[in-house]
């Protein structure tokens, strides 16, 4: 998969839709959504809704985020806003003021799916005792 770069020193005020990773070192004042990795460096700035399959934080996150599968959150990392996560890894050290629900992926389409195959089960197709 392919990774886009917001590098140190630059700014981008706005959306970003894209199907690749992220990492950003500079500061991004928008919302991001991606089915990759966002990755927020120890530079990296982001002020705006995030939402992505896995997420790996080190610098500042402010907003809401949405991390499908495990965020992690580093030592140096500081986030405010909410968070909704599959899962949630914090070191030690890092500042963590957000509301947190932890959700597993949904399972409704798993569900569609089984009751499609399950063959229907008839009286008929059991074999019949014979009585002696």
């Amino acid at each position: 998969m392919e990774r886009n770069v917001i590098a140190k020193n630059t700014k981008i005020v706005g959306d970003i839709l894209s199907e690749g990773d992220f990492r950003i070192d500079g500061s991004l004042e928008g919302n991001l959504t991606t089915k990759g990795r966002v990755i927020i460096g120890a530079t990296g700035v982001i002020k705006g809704n995030v939402s992505a399959s896995n997420s790996d934080i080190e610098g500042d996150f402010s907003g809401e985020l949405k991390v499908v599968k495990t965020l992690t959150v580093k030592a140096a990392a500081k986030i405010s806003g909410d968070v909704v996560v599959g899962k949630l890894s914090i070191e030690p050290g890092a500042t963590f003021n957000a509301s947190c629900a932890m959700k597993a992926p949904s399972k409704e389409s798993k569900k569609e799916d089984d009751t499609k195959e399950q063959p229907t089960k008839s009286k008929e197709s059991k074999p019949k005792k014979a009585f002696k």
